[in-house]
């Protein structure tokens, strides 16, 4: 597992770019669609990764996103886990949460659809 970014529901995506852009001064590394935008945390690989959920349930909470090689196999090779939600097909890969013993959200997701890099 590999932290990759912060991921930050938001509901107003214009405002909450319009905040993190122009009053934190952070620069916009990539936009998916009209419900995700990613800015780059200086002095980090990490990025910030705002989106408008489609859903209220624990896996669309604020949490790390952790970079996988399979999240099929890391579903597999954990089952005790407390996975929440379904598994998502992403443009490149696949994503999954589960809960921490604490309630709070982790995110997985791999690119094992992404073309050649």
């Amino acid at each position: 597992m590999k932290l990759i970014f912060l991921y930050q529901p938001v509901t107003d995506l214009q405002e909450s770019v319009a905040f993190y852009r122009d009053v934190l001064g952070l620069d916009e590394s990539w936009r998916e669609g009209e419900s995700t935008v990613a800015f780059h945390l200086p002095g980090t690989e990490v990025e910030l990764m705002l989106d408008v959920p489609p859903g209220e349930g624990p896996e669309w909470g604020r949490g790390g996103g952790f970079m996988v090689d399979s999240v099929d196999a890391y579903i597999a090779a954990h089952p005790g886990l407390k996975w929440v939600g379904e598994v998502l097909e992403l443009p490149d890969g696949k994503s999954a949460a589960f809960l921490d013993p604490a309630g709070n959200p982790i995110h997985l997701f791999d690119q094992s659809t992404a073309g050649p890099q």
